[in-house]
């Protein structure tokens, strides 16, 4: 006979292993992005869901591990005046609904606890937080119920017995604890033997304050035939080589140092805290002056009216010995001139070119500015300054930016000059002799403030691996495009979770176009040998949300599924030749032979396969189905399979020998 106490050991052992923990991650980062920005987490349950709510908020409003500032977090069963007032006017069933209707605000977070995933009133706050725009997330227990079915995201917790859902709540609470504090606690200083796993970017240039004011546009003034800008707030960010750097600091194994100028005044203070939050060493060469602002006026996603003060340069001292240090410890150097005059400063030019002799130095000019120190690796002007630059009237096309590309290399000390060109890419020079590199760019729409900086960042980090400058130019474009889609600027409020080097990740790209509102499409099989039947089906998919997430089988997976012969192509050259479509956003390998765990991660709003399908029930549909999502087919050009093709390949090889 088994004791009590040891079965219900046994009943939590078997349940943890099972908790959903890359779900519980993923609402971490999407907390640390939304908390610090004004956001405000709402929590909900009965009983000991309740203990469990109030011991969220508290680590959250308090602390949990790392020392943060506070986070707006409320349990809604807390308030007790509220609670019984409530109760008696409206009845219990409103008692959470109503406080959200009070509290909540579209793109705040609920999330409610409930081990049987029935509780009227929960349901009931479940209803209200999604006819508000809240992200509505649910702890539950065993799926499904009809809390996980309300809610946009839910954690079930698979066990009998409530004392063990309730535990493995207790579980998710501090790991999603864990989670924010990762996010938004920069990482420590490597040590030791981490030193070699972790590289320095100096960045070098002018730093200024970005504000946005946006609001709503939609009538005019009885003063004037003016604008009216409605519900207005402001948003700051740190701008210029500032931004670089905060740029920069997302991007896993590296420290970034910012050596610039910031001015004593109270818009200094402000940009200092903006850069030491995003984890930004800060060397500030300033000796006195005020803080250049550039501010925005915004409505709908454009810009009405842009305003600089404090345009001047500040004045600059001598150069430190920590500029020094930094600038030897490199791994790569990044120069952002943005015209103010840091860069004329004549022992950082010195110091600079130095540097340069021995680690690759990117220079991003500016027409106001200074030309490249001797030695550097890559000038990255866009089209616009190189025209200045160069004063070449040519062509605003590929042959017009090559020629001025041309131009500036041979005038300045540089190894290659790149003109970036906006949507189309950019145009590399390394030869006034030799062809050209061309970098063309994916479609891509948003704000592009800021984009320069991210190719600029992603190209002097590139470089610093040792590879190509095509390489890094190519790498620079991608990011830089990810970049725009993902909301340009609109990312950069909040600290965000560090990437890495090789782009967005896709759950992460998922999970943000879900938090805007948008449709997360996916799509999975082997896609062995790349044929127009798949691109019929992609591009059909792709047009049925705002972006495609493709999960391919592993290698492994491949062989179990079909032979020790398959695949033909493996899963790194797969996944790089759908990474190329336009249609596709991102693409997710899985060992696997089927792909529900993927999904579970990924849950995406549609998942689509081949007309093929239309007659049979995909086996996916019940999992899909689950969170809301819904599963369809599309039409499939007939006469294309891979495997027909690979025996079509094979017979011809025969009848040739």
């Amino acid at each position: 006979m088994t004791l009590p106490s040891r079965a219900h050991i046994q009943a939590l052992t078997a349940a943890l292993p099972l908790l959903d923990t890359a779900r519980l991650m993923a609402w971490g980062r999407l907390l640390a992005d939304r908390l610090p920005a004004g956001g405000r987490l709402l929590v909900a349950g009965n009983g000991g869901s309740a203990a469990e709510a109030q011991h969220l908020t508290s680590e959250l409003v308090g602390r949990f591990q790392m020392e943060r500032a506070p986070l707006s977090a409320i349990a809604l069963h807390a308030d007790t005046s509220s609670v019984t007032a409530i109760t008696n006017d409206y009845g219990p069933e409103q008692v959470f609904a109503r406080q959200v209707r009070a509290h909540g605000r579209p793109g705040d977070v609920l999330l409610l606890l409930s081990t049987s995933g029935t509780s009227p009133n929960v349901l009931a706050a479940a209803q209200a937080g999604r006819e508000l725009g809240l992200t509505v997330w649910a702890l539950t227990g065993p799926a499904p119920n009809p809390l996980a079915d309300a809610a946009g995201q839910a954690v079930c917790v698979d066990a009998p017995e409530v004392a063990t859902v309730q535990e493995c709540h207790l579980v998710a609470v501090h790991l999603l604890c864990a989670a924010v504090d990762t996010c938004l606690t920069p990482p420590a200083p490597a040590t030791g033997a981490e030193q070699a796993d972790v590289r320095r970017l100096v960045v070098v240039g002018d730093v200024l304050l970005d504000r946005d004011i946006t609001g709503t546009a939609d009538r005019l003034s009885p003063e004037a035939p003016v604008l009216v800008l409605a519900d207005a707030r402001s948003t700051d960010r740190p701008g210029g080589a500032g931004l670089a750097a905060v740029l920069a600091a997302r991007t896993l194994g590296w420290q970034v140092t910012l050596v610039c100028g910031i001015g004593q005044d109270q818009s200094g203070a402000n940009l200092r805290a903006l850069l030491n939050e995003a984890g930004v060493e800060v060397i500030n060469l300033a000796t006195s002056g005020t803080t250049p602002v550039k501010t925005r006026v915004r409505a709908a996603d454009h810009t009405l009216l842009r305003f600089d003060t404090n345009t001047g340069p500040l004045p600059i001292g001598p150069l430190t010995e920590p500029v020094r240090t930094r600038l030897a410890e490199a791994a790569a150097v990044l120069v952002c001139d943005y015209g103010r005059g840091i860069t004329s400063h004549d022992d950082l030019r010195q110091a600079l070119t130095a540097a340069a002799a021995d680690r690759p130095l990117v220079w991003d000019p500016h027409p106001k500015g200074t030309t490249p120190v001797p030695g550097t690796a890559l000038a990255v002007p866009n089209a616009d300054e190189a025209l200045r630059f160069t004063g070449h009237l040519g062509p605003r096309d590929l042959a017009g930016d090559t020629a001025r590309a041309v131009q500036l290399l041979a005038a300045w000390p540089v190894n290659q000059v790149a003109v970036t060109r906006a949507r189309d890419g950019a145009v590399l020079v390394a030869d006034a002799d030799g062809h050209p590199l061309a970098v063309p760019a994916r479609p891509a729409t948003g704000d592009t403030c800021g984009a320069g900086d991210q190719l600029a960042v992603t190209a002097a980090m590139t470089l610093a691996t040792d590879r190509l400058p095509s390489q890094a130019m190519a790498a620079a474009v991608e990011a830089a495009t990810d970049y725009v889609a993902a909301g340009g600027p609109a990312t950069l409020t909040t600290p965000p979770a560090r990437t890495t080097p090789e782009g967005a990740d896709p759950l992460e790209l998922a999970a943000r176009v879900r938090a805007r509102g948008g449709k997360v499409v996916g799509a999975g099989g082997c896609f062995d040998l790349l044929h127009a039947g798949h691109l019929s089906l992609l591009e059909q998919a792709r047009r049925l949300g705002d972006v495609l997430i493709v999960c391919i089988n592993a290698d492994a997976s491949i062989r179990r599924l079909k032979g020790e012969d398959r695949p033909v192509v493996g899963e790194r050259e797969r996944a790089a030749l759908l990474k190329a479509l336009v249609c596709v956003d991102g693409v997710i390998v899985f060992d696997e032979d089927t792909p529900e765990k993927v999904l579970a991660e990924l849950r995406p709003d549609i998942w689509v396969k081949g007309g093929d399908y239309a007659s049979r029930r995909i086996l996916e549909t019940d999992l899909v189905e689950s969170w809301g999502g819904e599963v369809v087919t599309v039409p499939f050009l007939q006469g294309h399979s891979t495997t027909s093709r690979i025996r079509q390949f094979a017979h011809q090889a025969g009848a040739a020998r």
